[in-house]
């Protein structure tokens, strides 16, 4: 299975590179005159051949996406249309802080989504599981937009505990991570809750409980590890999902991520940087995913010969 994900993964990325190329062309705009205006410069026929010339635009497009991939491949990812910096240093200026509030959210989702779970099993269909439930799914449901609005009400501006915006202060990453955090925890806490509740049914649970071992024993020593599969391989697949999901926090939070740096360059139609973002967010995505499969058949050694 890992051999086969090898193999299959260039050409994966072959084919996003070609779909990240021709968003370019699809685009209403032509990139020539969004160059030209972007700096003020008037627009003459003359001005305009020019500055296709030295963009490319002018060549083949077969001929202009091999030129592209030959660059990709050298990690020159051209440079952007506002900044005139490469394009590369600009992703990699604000990748660290999407994945400080990334991997933040990761690590809260986790320890409150696991920690609930196992609380959930001691108050199994009383008011306590409807209550924890309903305030989760609560929070699941609310928009992460009118969410981080609320906590920056509530904690930055009346309480002052942490900062509005920014994160010239550790503590800022704190409200973005939980407004991330909170639109996936009700989903993680359902499936571990579910997945324990499966596992307290197995035959085992029952033997463990004819021994005579206490109920607070078999949860955490037997129920517990046996339920992390489908939390890690659901995190997996979070992972990348919360990479892209922090555009509108860091927008809100005013965090400069790499899903500001997206947004800005839509607004000002900075093609070069979308396609780096594109190509950045799909290489994320493959490579968490494969890391993913790897664990699991680390984790599970019944996987190891599937095919």
């Amino acid at each position: 299975m890992i051999l086969h994900r090898v193999l299959v993964m260039p050409l994966v990325i072959l084919l996003i590179t070609f779909v990240a190329f021709c968003l370019l062309h699809l685009a209403p705009s032509d990139p020539t005159i969004v160059a030209l205006r972007v700096h003020d410069i008037e627009l003459t026929p003359e001005v305009i051949a020019l500055t296709r010339t030295e963009l490319g635009l002018d060549k083949p497009f077969l001929y202009r996406y091999w030129l592209w991939l030959w660059r990709i491949l050298h990690l020159d990812f051209g440079h952007s249309f506002i900044t005139h910096q490469p394009v590369l240093d600009e992703l990699a200026h604000a990748l660290p802080t999407t994945l400080y509030l990334a991997f933040g959210a990761l690590l809260l989702i986790i320890i409150v989504a696991v920690g609930l779970s196992c609380l959930s099993m001691f108050v199994l269909h009383s008011w306590g599981d409807k209550l924890m439930r309903g305030v989760l799914f609560f929070f699941t449901a609310m928009p992460n937009y009118w969410l981080a609005l609320l906590l920056i009400w509530s904690f930055a501006v009346q309480l002052k505990w942490f900062p509005v915006s920014g994160l010239q202060q550790t503590s800022g990453l704190i409200l973005p991570a939980i407004t991330l955090a909170l639109g996936y925890i009700g989903t993680y806490f359902r499936l571990m809750q579910g997945t324990m509740i499966q596992q307290l049914k197995q035959p085992y649970a029952q033997y463990i409980k004819a021994r005579g071992l206490s109920y607070k024993r078999l949860i955490f020593r037997h129920i517990l590890p046996n339920s992390l599969h489908n939390l890690f391989t659901g995190m997996g697949m979070s992972i990348p999902k919360l990479l892209a999901g922090a555009v509108v926090i860091e927008n809100i939070f005013a965090l400069n991520g790499i899903g500001r740096l997206c947004i800005q360059a839509i607004f000002s139609r900075d093609y070069p940087v979308i396609q780096g973002y594109i190509l950045l967010m799909a290489l994320l995505f493959l490579s968490f995913n494969f890391l993913n499969d790897v664990l699991q058949q680390w984790l599970d050694p019944r996987l190891r010969g599937a095919k």
